[in-house]
């Protein structure tokens, strides 16, 4: 029986990217998104950060909020996020029956899962996924704005972003469906340092141009950049939906890391 039929990826990073207790959780995501404005968008894809709720909590939420205006909701999420611990080529799912956090399990969406197996730098790795917060921080978001969904969990690691816009178009689906990358921008530089590459990279999504993005602009650079180009593909608009750093949410202002929320839709 392959691993996929039974097994559940724990949380790596409860109790340290965001609590570990189910109420505090759900009540410091919530809290998050009561703060954030509803910006009146449909989104078929997000890009959203991943570190720390203290730190990156307020523009995650600033994305969210939208997802939790929507009516009717997605059913499912296609979740990309970078790999900070595992080197690899091409994209990695799971190999997990469901994903856990404090709030519960969530389903992987093996039906998708099944459309990539044609993509030779498509496969499964338990391992690239073992201690991935990128992909993990998202979930309880994800769970307190939907009400019933499932998730395509794919760590990215060295992949073209053809291929990542390939895999992209293979389960991008209808209003059904939602498209969350993963990716913090600029790290550990002086706060007016960061402020001003963070403003470029903003820019650059904005006007869906991947082809200098760099991953000192943004850690989740590689699935970034693909869905910039099926983002073109599609028709797709980019609005900026919040921008800020670590300087301006909990830490100093000596070396932060930079955060940004964005929102695609057809009109």
């Amino acid at each position: 029986m392959p691993q996929s039929a039974t097994a559940v990826r724990p949380a790596a990073v409860a109790g340290a990217f965001y609590p570990g207790n189910a109420i505090q959780l759900a009540q410091q995501v919530d809290s998050l998104l009561a703060r954030a404005d509803d910006p009146h968008l449909r989104p078929k894809a997000l890009i959203v950060p991943h570190a720390g709720y203290i730190y990156s909590g307020p523009i995650a939420a600033s994305a969210y909020a939208a997802v939790a205006a929507m009516n009717p909701k997605p059913t499912r999420v296609v979740l990309l996020g970078p790999s900070h611990h595992v080197g690899f080529k091409g994209l990695a799912l799971p190999g997990v029956h469901a994903l856990a956090t404090p709030l519960g399990l969530v389903e992987v969406d093996h039906s998708l899962a099944e459309r990539l197996r044609r993509f030779p730098f498509v496969g499964e790795s338990p391992l690239a996924h073992k201690r991935e917060h990128s992909l993990e921080v998202q979930l309880p978001f994800l769970q307190r704005v939907l009400q019933t969904f499932t998730v395509l969990p794919l760590v990215v690691g060295h992949a073209a972003p053809q291929d990542v816009a390939a895999v992209l178009d293979a389960v991008w689906g209808g209003p059904e469906t939602l498209i969350v990358v993963s990716s913090d921008l600029s790290h550990y530089l002086p706060f007016e340092d960061a402020r001003a590459i963070d403003a470029h990279t903003a820019q650059a999504i904005g006007q869906l141009d991947g082809s200098e993005l760099a991953a000192d602009q943004a850690c989740g650079a590689e699935p970034l950049r693909g869905l910039l180009v099926a983002a073109r593909t599609h028709h797709l608009h980019a609005r900026l939906l919040d921008l800020r750093n670590s300087g301006e949410t909990a830490g100093d202002r000596a070396r932060v890391v930079g955060y940004g929320a964005f929102a695609f839709t057809d009109d």
